[in-house]
């Protein structure tokens, strides 16, 4: 029987950001749905934490495009998702529900993406980046009339800008997209092309099989 290996073809991007945005300018939701338009238009998955605000305009706007929209929830059931958590179930493919809280939501909505891109949010939404920057995973931040982008490059400037080749920066919605993919892409180990050897991607948090190793 010929062997089938499996290819990965599909990005999966994370928006991050506040699920209360009022303290956003009031262009904050057009600029949301705008990066899920760009994320679907781009051929990526986006993700999101199934939650109101800066999220879910992202997921409205990749399925007014026709896109794949998955959220990662902090509740264990759909009955607590909605009646505990008080949060929606539309423009949403798919529902993971991990049962895990915000904290631990975060680190599986990170970790499950291949890039993460930040908007305007609070203290849920420097967590996010925060786990994903020392994931060492690639990140874009969307530059607006908010604080987040410059409390993100201040606590970059803390750290010596360890790690800052793999922040992208842009206040366009398009080209942020677009240059986080190319910062994702250039991350792998090799393309998975029909002659690729299957190579996973780098594994950063030493644990595990280290990245490199051929999947059989």
């Amino acid at each position: 029987m010929e062997n089938q290996q499996h290819q990965h073809f599909k990005l999966k991007i994370c928006v991050s950001g506040a699920a209360d945005t009022s303290h956003c300018e009031d262009d904050a939701m057009e600029r949301g749905k705008e990066l899920g338009r760009e994320v679907a238009r781009q051929g990526a998955i986006l993700v999101t934490g199934a939650t109101t605000g800066f999220p879910i305009w992202a997921a409205m706007g990749a399925k007014e495009v026709g896109g794949t929209s998955i959220g990662l929830s902090p509740a264990s059931t759909e009955k607590e998702h909605v009646e505990v958590y008080k949060l929606p179930l539309d423009f949403l493919d798919i529902i993971i529900y991990t049962g895990f809280g915000y904290s631990g939501r975060n680190l599986l909505l990170t970790r499950s993406s291949d890039g993460v891109i930040v908007g305007c949010g609070r203290i849920g939404t420097i967590n996010e980046f925060t786990i994903a920057f020392e994931d060492h995973k690639p990140l874009g931040v969307l530059r607006g009339p908010w604080e987040t982008d410059e409390v993100i490059d201040n606590m970059l400037e803390k750290s010596n800008r360890r790690s800052e080749g793999k922040v992208v920066w842009s206040e366009n919605p398009k080209e942020l997209v677009s240059s986080l993919i190319e910062t994702i892409e250039a991350d792998k180990i090799c393309d998975l092309g029909e002659n690729c050897p299957n190579y996973v991607y780098e594994n950063n948090d030493g644990v595990g099989g280290k990245g490199g190793e051929r999947i059989m």
